[in-house]
């Protein structure tokens, strides 16, 4: 999976290495993703999926969540939905 391995490594340059690969059930904090690297993170995946995240979504809390707002968003963006300008 294509955003999980830019999470993965989005984190290892900024936390450091991980003793274990992420997995979709992990919480962002506790593998040290804290409020202002969620939003460079999330700037970081918007520019490489070429998407804009609507400003009302809710935090993510998990990895898994993370993934899922942005696969979310390559999909309705291949689909010529939401976020198209």
């Amino acid at each position: 999976m294509e955003t999980l391995d830019l999470l993965q490594e989005f984190i290892q340059h900024r936390v450091g290495p991980m003793d274990e690969p992420l997995k979709p059930e992990m919480k962002l904090e506790a593998i040290g993703v804290d409020s202002l690297m969620l939003l460079d993170l999330m700037f970081d995946l918007e520019d490489k999926y070429q998407v804009r995240l609507p400003d009302d979504i809710p935090r993510p809390e998990t990895v898994g969540d993370l993934i899922a707002t942005f696969e979310k968003l390559k999909s309705e963006e291949l689909r010529g939905g939401a976020g198209s300008s």
